[in-house]
């Protein structure tokens, strides 16, 4: 499975660069089209890479020159000027080798935290899939693949384990939450354990690993042009098992996931049960990613793909019409009748406009939008989330107006969605009797801490993405400069608390690994936007434009 970092010709089917622009509505017609890689991905250009910068906004670039790793110097012909590294550019790159894990000699990971100062470890010595994101992109832009190589690879045979919690059997395909290394000094040898939900706060899966596994996988072969490793027989199959759990017919009138609370980075009882926007994001972005790694040579291969893109069609629809929330839309649904029956509704859920909060109408602004945090059955969760709302934005299952309504939003509430520490998580807090009923009266997520409106600095490599894509990097800049202000001084927080972000959370760890990689990957990817490649996938031009939701739903 070890594959070279060389590029080799594919002719079988389509390669990885050229898929992402694929007209997905195509996969479904026969016969399929064989299309031969043209350029490696050294030969593409920033423009190619249709990150949606404007000129301008790349003239207001500033660069940083980290001295001695390659990639990252200024080109001569710039015109833009250049300054010296910050002095927690330094300090985050010696965090970050200090939390590496080994096993067996070999880099396979980062832990969730090296807090020096507590006693109590619980599972931040673990390295969790969603966590090492930040610092897998890191690394891959800093030239340093081999580590990623050996997290994909390690946690791939994980998922081949017997998952049991209690005398219940999970599906074959479900990634590991975490996963630590044991070693014994005595008999020299190194042991893997894996925490499948089994271990973790509520017995909830992690149903975000396997598409963090496979938009992963696709970073890797974007940075390095190394394609053996997704077409590996072992990654193939891997990404076929995560999608089989996905994509398996039941009882679902939606295309969206069922997922309980718990399933992804807000990892405790928050209400977000249901059809959460984080789940739904990384899904879209998981399938869009994956349908340019599979393989179409067999049968098997050929169905696969085709049911993926059948289900992103359904999925874009269902999530830019329903989920979707500007000044516009709030006030059609103010305005919904309700006990509408036939295919003609058109409030097709059945919402109550009565149950719409009061602090909604105040929040939204006349230009600006954002996916909200549920919708299902006589439900809609106006709440903000931000990782999937930038996830949208970055897997374009936003549209481009959307997407810079997203932004617009972010600017107009710059106060309560960013404050003196970037990001907040959700939006707003809840409190009193909701926080007692929709938490069972959890002591760490009370109003304003942690997953209930806590700011979360790792969210910054994701919001500096999206404002990259948008082409407003001085969002991203402002966020960095108040992130620079406060992250080395506080010792690298896990999370902020305050209706501001202004203090350092109450059970917060310190030299929180993902709140140190975030911080790394945001710079790096301001001073070079070509980054966003790998974690970025363009909008399908031929994908079927939104129909109103007065439209039939049989349409």
């Amino acid at each position: 499975m070890d594959g070279h970092l060389g590029m080799r010709k594919i002719s079988s089917h389509c390669s990885i660069s050229e898929i992402d622009d694929f007209d997905l509505s195509r996969l479904l017609d026969k016969p399929r089209l064989n299309i031969e890689r043209q350029r490696s991905f050294d030969e593409r250009s920033l423009s190619e890479l249709s990150i949606g910068l404007t000129r301008a906004g790349l003239d207001n670039y500033d660069t940083y020159s980290p001295g001695g790793r390659s990639g990252f110097n200024t080109p001569a012909s710039s015109t833009r000027n250049s300054f010296e590294p910050h002095p927690m550019v330094a300090d985050a790159w010696e965090s970050l080798r200090k939390s590496l894990v080994y096993f067996r000699g070999q880099p396979v990971g980062t832990i969730a935290a090296v807090d020096h100062q507590s006693e109590e470890v619980l599972n931040y010595d673990q390295v969790f899939v969603r966590d090492f994101v930040p610092s897998a992109l890191a690394f891959l832009m800093n030239g340093e693949p081999d580590i990623v190589k050996n997290f994909l690879l390690k946690t791939l045979h994980l998922q081949g384990w017997e998952k049991r919690v209690d005398r219940f059997k999970l599906g074959e395909g479900v990634m590991p939450a975490s996963f630590k290394v044991l070693h014994d000094p005595i008999r020299k040898t190194d042991t893997l354990i894996a925490d499948f939900g089994e271990s973790a706060i509520g017995r909830v899966a992690p149903v975000d690993s396997g598409f963090w596994w496979i938009i992963l996988l696709r970073a890797y072969t974007k940075s390095t042009g190394d394609l053996s490793l997704a077409e590996s027989s072992a990654c193939q199959k891997g990404m076929k098992l995560i999608l089989t759990l996905c994509l398996s017919e039941g009882f679902d009138t939606f295309p969206t996931l069922l997922c309980a609370d718990g399933c992804c980075m807000v990892d405790r009882r928050m209400g977000i049960y249901g059809y959460p926007i984080e789940i739904q994001a990384l899904f879209f972005m998981a399938l869009r990613s994956a349908i340019a790694m599979l393989k179409q040579d067999d049968a098997e291969g050929k169905e696969c793909v085709e049911r993926i893109a059948k289900r992103l069609h359904a999925l874009s629809y269902h999530m830019r019409s329903y989920f979707w929330l500007d000044f516009q839309q709030l006030n059609d649904i103010y305005r919904y009748k309700t006990e509408e029956y036939s295919h003609t509704a058109v409030n097709k859920f059945n919402v109550i406009p009565d149950s719409i909060p009061d602090w909604v109408f105040d929040f939204m602004p006349t230009r600006g939008g954002y996916f909200i945090g549920n919708v299902s059955p006589a439900r809609m969760d106006f709440r903000w989330f931000a990782l999937g709302n930038c996830v949208a934005i970055l897997s374009s299952l936003a549209t481009p107006e959307q997407s810079m309504a997203i932004m617009d939003l972010i600017e107009a509430r710059w106060d309560e969605l960013v404050g003196e520490m970037p990001l907040k998580i959700s939006y707003p807090a809840i409190e009193s009797h909701e926080w007692r009923i929709v938490t069972g009266c959890d002591p760490k997520n009370t109003r304003w801490s942690y997953h209930n409106g806590g700011s979360w600095p790792v969210l910054l490599w994701l919001v500096t993405a999206a404002c990259i894509k948008t082409g407003r990097p001085q969002i991203a800049r402002r966020a960095i400069e108040l992130a620079e202000s406060r992250l080395l001084k506080d010792g690298w927080p896990e999370y902020y608390d305050g209706k501001l972000g202004r203090y350092i959370g109450k059970q917060a760890r310190k030299y929180q690994t993902w709140s140190i990689a975030g911080y790394l990957v945001a710079k790096m990817m301001l001073e070079d936007p070509s980054h966003l490649g790998m974690i970025s996938l363009e909008e399908d031009k031929q994908m079927k434009p939104v129909i109103k939701r007065s439209s039939s739903w049989t349409c």
